[in-house]
């Protein structure tokens, strides 16, 4: 069995989509990343990043203890090679998944996400408007490799669907409100619309923490101990020999 720490964002679904790819069984554990549940202690032990997602595997290969691991990236490797699919053994076809991998880490992730927090920033922070173009120019630019990338082959890393392309679709469901016309990326959208029918990518997408909660019910006080927490986060002390 395989814990996912996850709450329903595109870097938690990346996980669940591969999870249900590979017909592994799994446990959802959630994580409020909006309540601060990714600062606990005992998260921490998992994920020294305080970020979601993060696993734990109580069947490792190697029989020992359960392992965890952080990181949307690292885990997806991770399952991938623990299955033995979905990323080729080859070094040509492995890495050329791997390369893929890390450039959803590196580029799509954090400036899709850095367009949507300055989309959403309220004017009482000031003029976001460099910023905003900034990350709407980076977006509009990363649909464009996905684009130019897709243009002669079926899928990211070439023939065969991989986690190259489970990775990336989560941040792509959102196209609409990140101000993409699919017409301007026809070999992207070819793709993403193959993705959107297959059924175990749809399960992933859908995984549920169960009900989640109703902002009105929070009070003024916890919401000012959450913005405390979630905003402006500066170094943890290290602990004290």
């Amino acid at each position: 069995m395989i814990d996912v720490h996850y709450w329903p964002t595109p870097n938690g679904k990346k996980v669940t989509i591969l999870l249900e790819e590979l017909g592994l069984p799994y446990r959802i554990v959630p994580v409020n990343i909006g309540r601060g549940d990714q600062f606990t202690d005992d998260y921490l032990k998992i994920s020294p990043n305080n970020r979601m997602p993060a696993i734990v595997d109580h069947e490792p290969a190697d029989g020992g203890p359960p392992l965890s691991v952080f990181e949307s990236g690292a885990i997806m490797l991770y399952l991938a090679e623990k299955a033995g699919r979905f990323l080729p053994t080859d070094v040509r076809g492995k890495y050329e998944v791997i390369q893929w991998v890390i450039w959803q880490m590196a580029n799509q992730g954090p400036k899709f996400g850095e367009r949507g927090h300055f989309s959403r920033v309220a004017p009482e922070h000031g003029d976001q408007s460099y910023a905003q173009r900034r990350f709407n120019d980076e977006t509009h630019r990363i649909y464009g490799v996905l684009n130019n990338r897709l243009y002669d082959r079926r899928y990211i890393a070439g023939d065969d669907y991989t986690i190259a392309d489970m990775i990336s679709y989560p941040w792509t469901a959102g196209w609409k409100a990140q101000g993409i016309d699919l017409g301007e990326f026809k070999y992207f959208k070819r793709w993403f619309e193959e993705l959107s029918e297959r059924p175990a990518l749809k399960r992933g997408m859908e995984a549920s923490v169960g009900e989640v909660e109703d902002p009105a019910s929070v009070s003024p006080e916890e919401q000012e101990r959450r913005r405390k927490l979630l905003y402006n986060q500066r170094a943890r002390p290290a602990p004290v020999a």
